[in-house]
């Protein structure tokens, strides 16, 4: 950390302060807080709990306000004050110590400031939710079997460096080498919000392992993600339009999945979207995972829908959709790893493909939200 002077420290924070208030007005926070001091004021009224039920929506809609609103509170003041702080500093001495002080509260405001951006980029209705991620391989057999297995390693990684809990809800070995489909059911904070832009295809370059004369290889596999439907979403799915197997697991999963007849296959005939479950040794358990996959796919189809319909009201045309190739990996005749739709790119391959893919994500994050 390089100490800046207090004039460069000065023009430094003043534009801090103004990117905070810049970024406080679009995400209409001043709204929220003023919203929040009314249910506040509410609360004190002497009649709040008389309707027991709005009463109970109100400390909601308040617990809900002040949790979004305190990481942005905790250092609001501080960056509004910074520059007015450097400017008497400025007048008064010119003290190492202080000096020094002064550039450790300003790098400690902005790398906050930075994690509260892409926090400002998880506004979505869905972002808070917990997520399904679907990984499936490309034509192509071993080769996108294989770049499948990759896959799915590199988001585990990723899962346990996030902190989010992570079970595999359905595990289907290749022949030979990889995996023909996986899903796993994501939960954590802004689980949903955080793996949506992984959603699409991912192109792999190399020479193949699996392959006598070393030649190199292209080869693809989609990620789908679908936020979890929570019980407040109404989903109505009717028993007519279902069709509902189970079967033996077949034993492809290796250790990963469970040798009994739990197994669940589940077809919603209107739409012909099929889920399957086979990760726990109870039929009950695997029909209820499963109906929440449906449910959270069937929700997605629906705003898909929605937003299609709004794209051709308006006449505008979305860049990204799913299907289109999002990321390219190569790893011959050169590293390198780059997102077709922010251009953000490395050449470091290995830390990537270990999961630390925060950077991608968060490129992603402020892309969408620029």
């Amino acid at each position: 950390m390089d100490n800046r002077s207090l004039k460069d420290l000065y023009k430094f924070a003043t534009e801090l302060k103004e990117s905070f208030e810049l970024r406080w007005k679009n995400l209409n926070l001043q709204t929220d807080f003023d919203r929040l001091h009314a249910y506040k004021e509410q609360a004190k009224e002497p009649k709040f709990w008389d309707n027991p039920d709005k009463a109970q929506e109100i400390s909601k809609l308040q617990n809900s306000l002040e949790k979004k609103l305190e990481p942005w509170l905790t250092i609001r003041g501080e960056i509004l004050d910074l520059p007015d702080l450097i400017e008497l500093s400025q007048e008064e001495s010119n003290n190492p110590e202080t000096i020094q002080s002064l550039n450790s509260d300003y790098y400690r405001l902005s790398e906050e400031f930075g994690r509260l951006e892409i926090l400002g980029s998880l506004s979505g209705e869905d972002d808070s939710r917990n997520a399904f991620i679907n990984i499936h391989p490309g034509a192509g057999g071993t080769e996108s079997q294989d770049w499948a297995e990759i896959l799915f390693r590199m988001y585990s990684r990723y899962f346990e460096k996030k902190g989010f809990r992570a079970d595999l809800v359905d595990y289907l070995e290749g022949e030979g080498a990889g995996i023909k489909n996986v899903t796993i059911h994501v939960q954590g904070e802004y689980a949903f919000g955080y793996l949506k832009g992984e959603n699409g295809i991912h192109r792999l370059v190399r020479i193949s392992p699996f392959d006598s004369n070393k030649r190199r290889h292209t080869s693809f596999a989609s990620v789908h993600i679908s936020p979890e439907v929570d019980d407040d979403i109404n989903i109505v799915v009717d028993d007519k339009d279902l069709r509902i197997d189970t079967y033996r697991s077949s034993g492809a999963g290796g250790q990963h999945v469970n040798k009994t007849d739990s197994a669940v296959r589940m077809t919603h005939l209107p739409t012909g979207i099929v889920v399957q479950c086979q990760n726990e040794r109870s039929q009950i358990k695997n029909r209820g995972t499963a109906m929440k996959m449906l449910k959270a796919k069937l929700y997605e189809l629906e705003k898909q829908k929605s937003e299609a319909e709004n794209e051709k009201k308006s006449g505008e045309k979305k860049d990204i959709a799913w299907g289109s190739q999002i990321r390219s990996y190569v790893f011959h005749p050169y590293n390198l790893i780059k997102d077709h739709r922010t251009d953000h790119e490395t050449a470091n391959v290995n830390p990537i493909m270990d999961g630390d893919l925060d950077d991608f994500i968060q490129a992603y994050l402020k892309y969408i939200s620029s």
